[in-house]
C-alpha cells in the first residue's frame, strides 16, 4: 500500500553512519537532545535543541502522542521438557541444561503470545519453560513463520502472568544498543506518557518529552491528544528486496479513541498544523485515514481498533499529519523511507548527511528532527 506510482529502490535510501554515532545510552536530560530543523517545501535546515520546541511552536499546533508502553518483553528461562511426553522418555532426552530465551513480539490473547525463541532448534512444540524460581511456566504451542514461535504462559502464584512478566521480564534494547539492558532502562526507554502495555519497542520521538516539558506546551495553550500503536519487531527488520514494492510489510495493533478523532478532524477544519510525534504516530493516523477513504464515509479517520499493515514510500498522500517529529533512521528501513516520504528524499538525505557531520547522536537514544 505504499502508493507508488514508480519503482523504489531501496539503495536509494542509504547513508553512512560511523558507529560510534549510534547512541548506546541516553542523555541525563530527556530534553537534552539536539534536533534538526527541516523544512519541507524548501529542503533548508538548522540546528536547534529540543528543549526549544516550545518556542518553535505558534500555539495552534495539535500534537497527537503515542501512549503505547513498552513491556519486559525479554524471558530468559530454563527448559523443563516436552508435556506430552512420558517421564521415561523425558530422562532419556537431551540434558535440559542452559539459559533459554523468550522475545514476546505480540499479544494474540490473554496470556497467549507470539514469541522468538533461542535456541530455537531446541525448543520444540510442546516444550515448557519455567522463568523465575518456577513462578511463571510457558509451553510452545506451535511454529510459525520465520522462527516464531506462539507460547501460553500461566502463573504458578498468586500473581497474574502480566505482573509475573513485568518482575522478570528485561528491557527489550533494540539490536544496535549492544549492551546488556540496565535497571534504568526500564524508565528512559519508555516515554512519560505511557499509559496501554503492549509495546515491544519504544515510540522513540516521545522518549524526548519531560513532564515538565509537557508542562510547558500545555501551558502555551497546544492542545494534545493521544492514539495507541503496539510497536512490534517488524520497526527494525530490514528490507531484503531491492525495490521497495516487493517488501512485505508487518503488521501492528492500533487504536485510536473517538476523542482523538474529533480533536483531529476540528483541526484539519480549522487549518491548524496536525503534527505527529513520531513515525508510529503518522502509522496509525495514515492507515485510519486510507480506511477512511476506502469506506467512503466523509470522514478523515476511523476510529477504533485496527491492524496497520500501510507502507509509507515515496508517492503517498499524506491526509492526516502535517509535521512530524522524528528520531534519526537506519539506513534502506521502512522508516526512512517514510520519513522521505513526507519531506522528499532530496531533503532528507542532504540533512542527514548534515546530521552525521555534525556529530548528532544517532538511533533510539539519539537526537531528533522536526519537519514542517
Amino acid at each position: 500500500m505504499g502508493y507508488t506510482e514508480f519503482t523504489v529502490r531501496i539503495e536509494d535510501f542509504d547513508y553512512h553512519l560511523p558507529k560510534e554515532q549510534i547512541a548506546q545510552r541516553p542523555l541525563a536530560d530527556r530534553t537534552a537532545s539536539r534536533m534538526l530543523l527541516l523544512k519541507r517545501s524548501t529542503g533548508g535546515f538548522a540546528d536547534s535543541n529540543f528543549a526549544q520546541l516550545p518556542d518553535l511552536l505558534r500555539g495552534d499546533e495539535l500534537l497527537v502522542f503515542n501512549n503505547a508502553r513498552v513491556i519486559p518483553a525479554r524471558l530468559f528461562g530454563k527448559r523443563k521438557g516436552v508435556h506430552s511426553q512420558p517421564p521415561s522418555r523425558r530422562t532419556s532426552q537431551e540434558h535440559l541444561t542452559g539459559t533459554v530465551e523468550v522475545f514476546l513480539t505480540r499479544q494474540l490473547e490473554s496470556g497467549v503470545w507470539e514469541a522468538l525463541v533461542r535456541p530455537g532448534r531446541k525448543l520444540p512444540v510442546g516444550e515448557r519453560i519455567t522463568f523465575g524460581t518456577g513462578e511463571l511456566e510457558a509451553v510452545i504451542l506451535s511454529r510459525g513463520e520465520l522462527g516464531a514461535r506462539t507460547v501460553r504462559f500461566s502463573s504458578r502464584d498468586d500473581q497474574t502472568v502480566e505482573s509475573q512478566i513485568e518482575r522478570l521480564g528485561h528491557t527489550p534494547l533494540p539490536p544496535y544498543i549492544e549492551r546488556e539492558d540496565e535497571s534504568a532502562d526500564r524508565e528512559r526507554y519508555q516515554t512519560v506518557f505511557a499509559k496501554i502495555p503492549g509495546a515491544v519497542a519504544a515510540p522513540t520521538a516521545g522518549l524526548h518529552f519531560s513532564g515538565e516539558m509537557m508542562e510547558r506546551i500545555r501551558g502555551k495553550g497546544i492542545e494534545t491528544c493521544e492514539l495507541t500503536l503496539y510497536v512490534g519487531l517488524g520497526t527494525f527488520q530490514p528490507i531484503h528486496s531491492a525495490n521497495l514494492e516487493e517488501h512485505i510489510m508487518h503488521e501492528e495493533a492500533y487504536e485510536i479513541p473517538a476523542e482523538t478523532v474529533s480533536a483531529i478532524s476540528s483541526a484539519r477544519r480549522a487549518g491548524r498544523t496536525i503534527l505527529a510525534i513520531g513515525t508510529t504516530v503518522v502509522r496509525a493516523l495514515e492507515d485510519a485515514a486510507r480506511r477512511a477513504q476506502e469506506n467512503s464515509s466523509g470522514n478523515l479517520l476511523v476510529a477504533g481498533r485496527s491492524e496497520a499493515m500501510i507502507f509509507i514510500t515515496p508517492g503517498h498522500r499524506f491526509r492526516a499529519v502535517d509535521a512530524l517529529l522524528t528520531n534519526f533512521h537506519l539506513p534502506r528501513s521502512t522508516l526512512l523511507a517514510l520519513v522521505c516520504a513526507f519531506a522528499g528524499r532530496e531533503n532528507v538525505l542532504p540533512a542527514y548527511q548534515h546530521a552525521v557531520a555534525g556529530g548528532y547522536r544517532f538511533y533510539s537514544y539519539g537526537d531528533c528532527m522536526l519537519i514542517r
